[in-house]
């Protein structure tokens, strides 16, 4: 029990620099990186945690699956190549998060810009 609760601390800790506060309305709104980050990182204490997290990860995926279906057929200019086995979403989500972390300047820009440098920087298309 005591070393479960330890594992517990350690890895709340490894996320505690990605909050800057508690969840706020505006966040929801996803007008830059930095409110989607403060979804996506939501403490498991916030009230809007479960909210958060799931916003989070819809909008990551759908943003994805947009490009996805625009991309798809004959004439489609696919920005993003997933290796075979792809990564899990979790994987993916949490690999973009350390990302943005890395690039504080493109916390005010707008979300869905910023998940595709990541998406592109990390899985290019092959010309």
């Amino acid at each position: 029990m005591k070393r479960m609760l330890i594992v517990v601390v350690l890895i709340g800790a490894c996320f505690a620099p990605l909050r800057a506060g508690a969840v706020t309305e505006e966040d929801f709104t996803i007008r830059t990186t930095q409110g989607l980050m403060n979804l996506c990182t939501a403490s498991p204490d916030d009230p809007s945690y479960s909210a958060a997290i799931h916003f989070c990860h819809g909008y990551l995926v759908g943003a994805l699956h947009y490009h996805m279906a625009e991309s798809a057929g004959d004439e489609g200019k696919r920005l993003v190549c997933f290796p075979n086995p792809a990564p899990t979403r979790n994987e993916a989500v949490k690999m973009f998060l350390d990302w943005a972390q890395s690039h504080p300047e493109y916390m005010k820009e707008f979300p869905v810009e910023t998940e595709f440098r990541f998406l592109v920087e990390t899985w290019p298309c092959k010309k």
